[in-house]
């Protein structure tokens, strides 16, 4: 397996969540949208954990610990915080908090990422 479709799926959900981020400001809301951001981010991941663990033709990585696993523990944190702060609608302030921890952690988990495919 290559990395061809992690990056594809995890930079589609990225560039959405970008998108997503800019009609927050201006106020505005797309449910269907965020929805495919959810998927799209969670596609990625499990195809990230998929190539981090190997495959069923028996490609796996080597690295101990290495910048993809990293960064798939990021997306982790990025999707709880991020499914989180949809769920803290009593609070406004704590649910910008967690959608500002799910822009930073995904964000830095993307960069991560890159780091990785550019050095294999």
């Amino acid at each position: 397996m290559t990395v061809a479709p992690v990056l594809v799926i995890l930079s589609a959900a990225t560039a959405l969540g970008l998108y997503l981020g800019l009609l927050y400001l201006r106020g505005d809301r797309k449910q269907g949208l965020v929805a495919l951001h959810m998927l799209l981010g969670f596609g990625g991941l499990e195809t990230l954990v998929m190539l981090l663990h190997g495959t069923p033709d028996g490609a796996a990585t080597t690295d101990s610990v290495s910048f993809g696993k990293i960064a798939a523990g990021l997306f982790a944190v990025s999707a709880f915080s991020g499914f989180i702060a949809a769920l803290a609608r009593r609070s406004p302030v704590g649910a910008n908090v967690l959608l500002g921890t799910h822009v930073t952690v995904g964000l830095a988990g993307f960069a991560l990422l890159l780091a990785w495919v550019s050095g294999t």
